[in-house]
């Protein structure tokens, strides 16, 4: 729990019921690969508004609570998700018809994790599940209140991240392949990446990523075991891979 400060004295001349009322909720966005795919943590709202539909966790903030502490409660109690320090707080949405109850303002964070646990749905969650995020960003899912822009925003802030930040060995384990890192790039970018060129920018005296010298299981169709790596130091600096243009295959560059 976090330090609370005392509150202040409140003005006897100061009167709250002259500002129009509102809440505060909070969104959580959980994003994970599954199979080579970026996935959305969602759940199916039990209630009424938009009962029935999809929508991220989150809901409304308690008066004792941090936004922070508010996140994560909800998160666990709809999804059973538990995410101790991971969430990053990258926007807040207050449109006043957003939500139809009242005029309510929310605080959208975001998560990356290599593996949500198990899911369990809880609270006024229906159901919880990944979905992939390409379901979502091409609207063949509708989700409840605004909740499409928060996904939009933020699987856009991760895409940005994935080329200032180390942000792409969040998504695999402490141990993984090349394939594997290089799955998160071009799931999240929408692009193919040159196998070849990638393993170039990533393995030499940099640190970028250290060879461990085990080897992956032999996939469904044999061949060769992959190779397996661990991150290095040098993941703190940013990251060796840039961005490309949609649609095109081109090398990665350092």
């Amino acid at each position: 729990m976090s330090t609370r400060t005392p509150k202040a004295d409140v003005p006897p001349e100061y009167d709250a019921s002259k500002f129009p009322a509102f809440a505060v909720t909070v969104d959580v966005v959980i994003l994970t690969m599954a199979e080579g795919v970026l996935h959305v943590l969602l759940v199916r709202r039990g209630q009424e508004p938009f009962k029935g539909m999809w929508a991220i966790p989150g809901g409304f903030k308690r008066p004792e609570e941090t936004l922070g502490e508010a996140a994560r409660r909800e998160l666990s109690e709809e999804t059973g998700v538990d995410v101790p320090s991971l969430l990053t707080q990258f926007g807040a949405y207050g449109d006043p018809a957003r939500d139809p109850r009242m005029n309510v303002v929310t605080v959208a964070y975001v998560a990356v994790l290599r593996d949500v646990g198990a899911i369990v749905a809880g609270t006024d969650a229906a159901h919880a599940a990944l979905v992939p995020a390409s379901e979502i960003l091409e609207e063949r899912i509708e989700l409840a209140f605004d909740h499409v822009r928060i996904v939009r925003d933020a699987v856009e802030r991760v895409r940005v991240e994935l080329e200032v930040s180390g942000i792409a060995t969040a998504f695999v384990g402490t141990t993984f392949t090349m394939a594997e890192l290089r799955a998160v790039y071009e799931a999240i970018w929408g692009v193919q990446l040159d196998a070849a060129n990638f393993r170039r920018s990533l393995v030499g005296d940099e640190g970028w990523v250290i060879p461990t010298g085990r080897t992956a299981r032999p996939g469904p169709g044999g061949g060769r075991p992959a190779g397996l790596y661990r991150a290095g130091r040098a993941w703190k600096q940013g990251t060796p891979i840039h961005r490309i243009q949609p649609n095109r295959r081109e090398e990665a560059t350092q």
